[in-house]
């Protein structure tokens, strides 16, 4: 079939073909993004487990950073693309600089947060001299330099609002090798320059975002017609903004609330010893290599189910959204079985040489043994929340994350740590908290259905 002249691709292309388009190169950039992720800690674990710790504890807040550019790239995203479907370009260009403003302001919030909080942050969790050292200077850098974060992530939503993901690829993945090829140079001082340790990965992630986010607004300029960006003569509009966050702080927050069930798991777990936030901060970085193109999946899928939408094409819709499920369970079903299978070997990347007694493995298989079992169940909840978004309905998502992370998880967990007094039961909470998400996504979805897309049929 033969696209209309000036309709995007996302309203003519077969469906299966379409989301594999939009899609593959997502995935392909993301998974070399947990490439990276996985390569810093392996880095820095050679340095000390202190150092590990240091970058584990860490997660809550580089969480919230992405949490904050994601979401309200997703904000933008949808709207742009919904936008797109509906006919509106002067819609579509104010959703582009508008959102731009936001990241801009938000990356501001984190630049003060990062040079005055830092510290403040490890010694609330912490008082071992290592770690909240380490962290602190970690910490400072990568909020203190999160511009070049926001804004890469501003700059690929637009790509892929438009459905031009394969320059994505090129700017995310230009970013993740910059970092990876950095991190030794920086971390322990090859040739010409110092030995900088844990600052030295911070340096090396905030010098790929910097690069990522130049290669994006370069794309944006010169390969995405569809979209104008220009501030001259630009005011905040709030009709515009009030539609990025009707869909952004639903997601914002839901990610957010990531940080926090982190930061609690983090508390229960460091009660039992520090290795065992060591281990739940590599299965982070391991999990990534599954979760991240599930990621990438559902950020191709989105713009598909907003342009359609917007276009009043429900068949389009429904058949995204199964493919996307099927999809997300197969990848993430493969990730149960590498972690069935091979823990051990996973694990034995991230031992430091003072772990001589094997900690790490003791309690990092069974763990990654049990928590992978929620992976089953995860596919189609990853899915439905980002239909959710898609369809103006962030509230939704927002509710699903919070049962699965706040309301069910961390009080299981803290109920199995004081009832078992035994790390391995701990685990459970996890699979026990897909269940009822999983349940409840899909009371959500029919609901949704029902409501949004069946009326398109009439």
């Amino acid at each position: 079939m033969e696209r209309p002249e000036g309709e995007n691709k996302m309203g003519v292309m077969p469906v299966n073909r379409l989301l594999l388009n939009m899609a593959i190169p997502i995935m392909i950039s993301m998974l070399v993004q947990a490439l990276y992720n996985v390569v810093d800690s392996w880095f820095v674990s050679k340095i000390s487990q202190d150092a590990l710790n240091a970058v584990s504890l860490a997660f809550p807040v580089q969480n919230l950073m992405i949490a904050v550019s994601v979401g309200t790239g997703v904000g933008i995203n949808a709207l742009l693309a919904r936008s797109l479907g509906q006919g509106d370009r002067e819609k579509v260009n104010r959703s582009a600089v508008n959102g731009l403003f936001l990241i801009f302001l938000s990356s501001m919030a984190f630049v003060v947060l990062g040079l005055t909080c830092s510290r403040l942050f490890y010694t609330a969790q912490t008082d071992i001299p290592g770690i909240v050292n380490y962290g602190a200077d970690y910490l400072t850098i990568c909020c203190g330099l999160s511009l070049g974060l926001f804004t890469a992530v501003a700059m690929e939503r637009l790509l892929q609002a438009t459905g031009r993901t394969f320059y994505t690829m090129i700017a995310q993945a230009v970013g993740a090798l910059t970092n990876i090829i950095l991190d030794p140079i920086l971390i322990f001082g090859l040739g010409p320059f110092p030995r900088m340790e844990v600052a030295g990965a911070a340096l090396a992630t905030v010098i790929g975002q910097f690069l990522g986010c130049g290669v994006g607004i370069f794309f944006n300029l010169t390969r995405n017609p569809e979209v104008k960006i220009s501030f001259k003569g630009f005011r905040p509009h709030g009709p515009t903004i009030r539609e990025i966050y009707s869909v952004g702080l639903p997601g914002i927050v839901m990610q957010s609330i990531g940080s926090v069930m982190v930061f609690g798991m983090n508390q229960i777990l460091i009660a039992f010893t520090d290795t065992a936030t060591a281990v739940f901060g590599v299965y982070f970085k391991l999990q990534s290599f599954f979760f991240m193109p599930v990621f990438g999946l559902c950020n191709g899928m989105v713009p598909i189910v907003a342009y359609n939408f917007g276009a009043r094409r429900p068949d389009r819709i429904v058949k995204t959204v199964k493919l996307s499920v099927m999809y997300a369970t197969i990848l993430l079903a493969a990730g149960f079985a590498v972690f069935q299978l091979f823990p051990g070997p996973l694990l034995d990347l991230f031992r430091s040489e003072e772990d001589a007694a094997g900690n790490l493995l003791a309690i990092g298989i069974p763990a990654l043994r049990i928590i992978s079992f929620s992976w089953l169940l995860a596919g189609f909840g990853i899915i439905s929340s980002s239909v959710f978004q898609a369809l103006d309905h962030g509230v939704l998502s927002l509710i699903c994350s919070l049962v699965r992370q706040l309301i069910v998880l961390l009080p299981v967990a803290f109920l199995l740590a004081l009832l078992f007094q035994n790390l391995d039961m701990v685990w459970l909470a996890f699979p026990i908290a897909e269940m009822f998400s999983c349940a409840l996504c899909a009371v959500f979805m029919r609901r949704v259905y029902r409501r949004d897309i069946l009326p398109l049929r009439a």
